[in-house]
């Protein structure tokens, strides 16, 4: 399987990319799979839902199966740091692309989606400044950046089909492949 990173701050688009990525992966027949890290008190079950009141009985892992999809809910016991290498190992290795939403600390190959600030808003600084796993740098005005420290590939956040085809001839280099040390 292939693996990605789609890294950035809130507002710069990352999540309407990834769909659309999602979307024209699929028109080729790929097999998709997405990890998107959230905030803290997020939520897919519905209050009073039987899956629900297991968990909230104390239930460590809730899988929930229908005859078309699995769903898999497990509380931590203790609040700590995710490890990507651990969520992906939890994935069908079948897939084609794995896409990762967020992580942006994460030491996957991974693409920043950046927009420059909207007045009033805080500087949003560029993450491939300070990390060499970005290998593209994907944006809605290039005319915007500051200079970049090292060349990156450069793709334009209102064609995702250039960024889809960035990809798929990156395919070799995205094959995931962990080893732990």
């Amino acid at each position: 399987m292939k693996v990605v990173g789609f890294a950035g701050y809130s507002g710069a688009g990352k999540t309407t990319l990834v769909e659309q990525v999602i979307a024209l992966l699929r028109q080729r027949g790929l097999r998709v799979s997405v990890v998107k890290h959230a905030h803290h008190h997020f939520d897919i079950d519905q209050p009073g839902k039987d899956s629900w009141r297991h968990r909230q009985a104390g239930a460590f892992e809730v899988l929930v199966v229908s005859d078309q999809r699995l769903a898999l809910m497990r509380e931590f016991e203790q609040p700590g740091e995710i490890d990507i290498h651990a969520m992906l190992a939890e994935l069908d290795a079948g897939v084609d692309w794995v896409l990762v939403e967020g992580f942006k600390h994460g030491d996957l190959p991974k693409m920043e989606v950046w927009r420059a600030p909207a007045p009033g808003e805080r500087d949003r600084p560029l993450l491939c400044m300070q990390d060499s796993g970005v290998l593209a740098l994907i944006t809605d005005d290039a005319r915007q950046l500051p200079p970049l420290a090292q060349p990156l590939a450069l793709l334009d956040l209102n064609q995702p089909q250039t960024v889809v085809d960035w990809l798929l001839a990156q395919g070799e280099r995205l094959e995931y492949r962990f080893t732990k040390e």
